[in-house]
């Protein structure tokens, strides 16, 4: 905390423009200077911003990110052009690349396998557990049935609980006990829904248990601990593959079609088995996921953590893909689990999101399902292709120049002239600014400024 700052009060039910007074006042050097920075990023249209505002608490301004496109995916014998929401220099031009490739060669084949979603009420609870598993039978259905005005809209569109039991896990904490739930949410991430439920479950379980005339006083005791969704969801899976010919791998002289798969396949089995590696490869791969489904206005923090603890689900943390090379023929592809909505939310809401889906084609859940594993495949056939032919550097640097150039406060000329310039060459932070340098006649860097 800085010197002289007291804690604020009542700081939420401020104006916004109170909220900016407050911060300048209090945290900001230049105040006025940087509220204008702050305003200039208002959307123009005072209805847009009211609506970006009411998006989270104490909203002082939107944040951007570049949205762009990568088109020529080929999904399924269907041409779609993928929304992509990222600050990372080189990730749409990757996954672009990668969906031209994979064009001529018959495309992403993907399914969905399951979309089983979880959700548990955490309960402690001092008995014998066989007694408790005979009473949860008894009253399941009942359980059940307590939820029937939560449940009724979902049941119309073929979505619901699927089942609820009852898990002993007193031997890893004592006296703690699961009432586990499955569930289909359709189109819906599913959260509000399965959270309510839960939460009715357990309002039932404890009134069913308190009554029930086979227990003992101490018997009927029961702490509900919380009721929550999960967002690992293994049984909520996607798998998209791409395959091909080994001979029809290479499309330049790099390196004999054999050699490629050699070294493509042997860079897999190190991420399968090296955690130091799979770390890095399966954050490319969710550089493409990521992309997509924050483009979407799906939730993202919720993605990254279901994947990173499949990819832990044996003890070790592996690569997400695998890759198959059988009869000469080639195969890389992933099994993610991935729970997604197409309704509700900021879907319906934000006017980016909206626009994300209608380039897609509005797809319903398993259909972005397919779309964002797909998106995460090229992302990773990308990398790899690069790390084990040029290197990744090479086209990552290119796609950073820009970036470098701007920091150094290049003007337009001369970021075509540094585009020009570095066509054949390596790029690097130094070689950059050096050329930099050059442009301007400049010897001492100190002595840069913009124009």
């Amino acid at each position: 905390m800085q010197e002289n700052i007291q804690p604020v009060k009542g700081f939420s039910k401020l104006s916004k423009d109170a909220k900016l007074e407050w911060l300048s006042d209090k945290y900001l050097q230049d105040g006025d200077d940087t509220i204008e920075l702050i305003k200039s990023y208002w959307h123009k249209d005072a209805k847009t911003q009211q609506l970006h505002d009411e998006f989270i608490e104490n909203t002082i301004t939107n944040f951007y990110l570049p949205f762009g496109i990568a088109p020529n995916f080929m999904i399924n014998d269907t041409l779609y052009c993928l929304p992509m929401a990222i600050e990372e220099s080189s990730v749409v031009a990757a996954a672009a690349k990668a969906a031209r490739y994979w064009l001529t060669r018959g495309g992403f084949k993907a399914e969905v396998i399951s979309t089983k979603k979880v959700g548990h009420v955490h309960f402690s609870w001092n008995g014998d557990t066989e007694k408790l598993q005979k009473f949860f039978n008894e009253i399941k259905s009942q359980l059940l049935a307590s939820t029937d005005d939560i449940t009724v809209n979902m049941r119309k569109r073929g979505g619901g609980i699927v089942d609820i039991e009852l898990i002993d896990k007193t031997l890893e904490e004592p006296n703690y006990y699961q009432i586990q739930g499955t569930f289909e949410t359709c189109d819906s991430m599913g959260a509000n829904f399965i959270n309510s439920i839960l939460e009715s479950i357990a309002k039932t379980f404890k009134a069913e248990l308190a009554n029930a005339k086979s227990f003992t006083t101490k018997e009927k005791e029961v702490s509900i601990i919380m009721c929550i969704l999960s967002n690992y969801t293994p049984e909520c899976i996607v798998r998209s593959e791409v395959s091909c010919k080994v001979e029809d791998l290479i499309d330049g002289d790099e390196m004999s079609h054999q050699e490629f798969t050699d070294k493509f396949k042997q860079a897999i089995r190190i991420a399968q088995k090296e955690p130091y590696r799979a770390t890095t490869h399966n954050k490319g791969i969710m550089n493409g996921i990521d992309a997509v489904v924050i483009a979407t206005g799906n939730d993202f923090r919720a993605v990254e953590a279901c994947a990173h603890t499949y990819a832990s689900r044996d003890g070790q943390y592996r690569s997400l893909t695998d890759v198959e090379v059988k009869n000469g023929m080639f195969k890389f592809f992933i099994e993610i689990p991935m729970a997604l909505g197409t309704v509700g939310g900021l879907t319906s809401l934000h006017p980016m999101v909206k626009l994300a889906h209608k380039m897609l084609g509005n797809p319903n859940a398993e259909e972005l399902m397919k779309i964002i594993a797909s998106a995460g495949l090229a992302q990773n056939f990308g990398a790899v292709r690069s790390l084990v032919t040029t290197g990744i550097q090479k086209g990552h640097m290119k796609m950073h120049l820009l970036n470098i150039m701007n920091q150094l406060g290049a003007n337009d000329a001369e970021k075509e002239k540094a585009k020009h310039y570095f066509k054949d060459k390596v790029v690097s932070v130094q070689s950059a600014t050096n050329y930099f340098y050059q442009l301007r006649g400049i010897k001492n860097p100190n002595l840069v400024t913009k124009k």
